[in-house]
C-alpha cells in the first residue's frame, strides 16, 4: 500500500536542525578535543545566527524608517503610512529568517514552502481569524472610512483613532483608556466618523415654558453665541423651535466649532445658557417633570382606589350593634329558669 503522498513530501521537505548541530558520535564516547571542537561549531552557529538577527533587525528598521519618510514626501496619510511600514518590516523579518536558516542550518526555504504547501489547509483554518484581520485591514486602509486622529464610534466603544495595523486598530478612548478592536470586527460593525471634517456641530436642546418669550430666549442665546470666538461665523450659528411639547417649548441651538474645542465649547454654553436665563427670568422646562406629575396622578389614582375598597369593606361588615344582637338572645328566646 503506497504512503500519502503529502506526507512523504513532508517527511522529504522537514529540514533535520539536530543533524547540524547533533554531535558526530555520542557524547560518552567522545574525547575532549571532539567536544570542544563540537561545542565550538555549535556555539559558531547559533551565536552567529543571533548576531545576523540582531543586526538585521535594526537595518529592517531603518528601511521601514527610509520608506517612511519618502512616504511622507509623497503626502501618503498617517492612516495608510502605519499600514504599509508594518507590512513592510514583517516582510523583511520574514525574509531574515529564512536567510539565517539557510546560511547558518541548511534549511532551504523550498523547504518552508513544500511545508506550507502539503499544511496549507490546516493552516488556513487555525489562522482564518488572524487572515480575516489583514483582509480587514486592507479594506480599512483602502476605503478610508476614518483616518489616524478621527475621532470614531465603532459599535459600543468610542475614541480617537491612534493606529491601524495589521491586525487591529487601537482607539484613544475620553478617559485616556487604550483601545484595541480587531480589525474584521471594525468591519463588520457600524462606524461613525464624529470628525470627517476640520468643523464640528455642537447641538444643544433647550425647553422653555410656554409662558416665556422665545424672541428673549433667542436673543441671550445668540448673544453668548457671538461673544464666543471658538464659535464659527459660518455656517451661521441659529436657535429654532424644535416642537412645542406638552410642558415646554424645545428649542435648538446650533453652531459649528472647531474639531479640538468641541466639548469645552459645549459644556460652556451650556453653563452660559443657565446663567443668561436666571437673569432674564426665562425657566428651563425638562422632562423629569412630566415623569412627576406622572407620579402625582398615579399616586392618587392608587389613593382613590383604596379609600374605595376601604368603604366597600366596612359597609360589607356587620356593625357592632348587628354583631352584639346576633350573639345575645332576645329575652323572648331566653329560657326561664328551672323552680327549685
Amino acid at each position: 500500500m503506497s504512503a500519502d503522498p503529502k506526507q512523504s513530501l513532508l517527511q522529504d521537505s522537514l529540514p533535520n536542525i539536530t543533524r547540524e548541530l547533533a554531535p558526530p558520535t555520542h557524547l560518552s564516547l567522545m574525547t575532549s578535543d571532539q567536544f570542544w571542537a563540537w561545542a565550538m561549531d555549535v556555539g559558531i552557529k547559533i551565536g552567529g545566527a543571533l548576531l545576523v538577527f540582531y543586526i538585521g533587525h535594526h537595518v529592517a528598521k531603518w528601511i521601514v524608517r527610509a520608506a517612511g519618510r519618502g512616504l511622507t514626501r509623497a503626502h501618503v496619510e498617517a492612516t495608510s503610512l502605519q499600514f504599509i511600514s508594518r507590512v513592510i518590516y514583517i516582510a523583511l523579518l520574514i525574509v531574515l529568517l529564512l536567510a539565517i536558516l539557510q546560511g547558518f542550518f541548511g534549511i532551504a526555504p523550498t523547504s518552508f514552502i513544500a511545508i506550507l504547501g502539503a499544511a496549507g489547509l490546516a493552516i488556513g483554518l487555525a489562522l482564518k481569524d488572524s487572515l480575516s484581520n489583514v483582509a480587514s485591514g486592507v479594506m480599512l486602509v483602502t476605503l478610508k472610512p476614518f483616518r489616524v486622529g478621527d475621532v470614531v464610534q465603532i459599535g459600543g466603544s468610542s475614541g480617537t483613532v491612534e493606529q491601524v495595523s495589521i491586525f487591529q486598530t487601537r482607539l484613544r478612548g475620553a478617559d485616556n483608556q487604550t483601545i484595541v478592536l480587531p480589525n474584521n470586527l471594525i468591519t463588520t460593525a457600524p462606524i461613525v466618523n464624529l470628525t470627517p471634517d476640520t468643523r464640528r456641530r455642537i447641538e444643544l436642546i433647550i425647553g422653555i415654558g410656554y409662558e416665556d418669550d422665545i424672541d428673549a430666549a433667542r436673543a441671550a442665546i445668540m448673544r453668548i453665541m457671538t461673544a464666543d470666538k471658538r464659535i464659527f461665523d459660518t455656517p451661521a450659528p441659529d436657535v429654532v423651535v424644535y416642537e412645542l411639547a406638552d410642558i415646554a417649548v424645545r428649542l435648538g441651538v446650533r453652531c459649528f466649532v472647531s474639531n479640538a474645542d468641541h466639548f469645552a465649547t459645549k459644556c460652556d454654553l451650556n453653563e452660559r445658557i443657565k446663567k443668561a436665563f436666571d437673569q432674564a427670568g426665562i425657566s428651563i422646562q425638562q422632562a423629569q417633570r412630566d415623569i412627576r406629575a406622572q407620579r402625582r396622578v398615579l399616586e392618587a389614582v392608587q389613593s382613590s382606589v383604596t379609600s374605595a375598597a376601604g368603604v366597600t369593606d366596612t359597609s360589607q361588615s356587620p356593625s357592632p350593634e348587628q354583631q352584639s344582637r346576633t350573639s345575645s338572645p332576645s329575652p323572648d328566646q331566653q329560657t326561664p329558669p328551672e323552680p327549685r
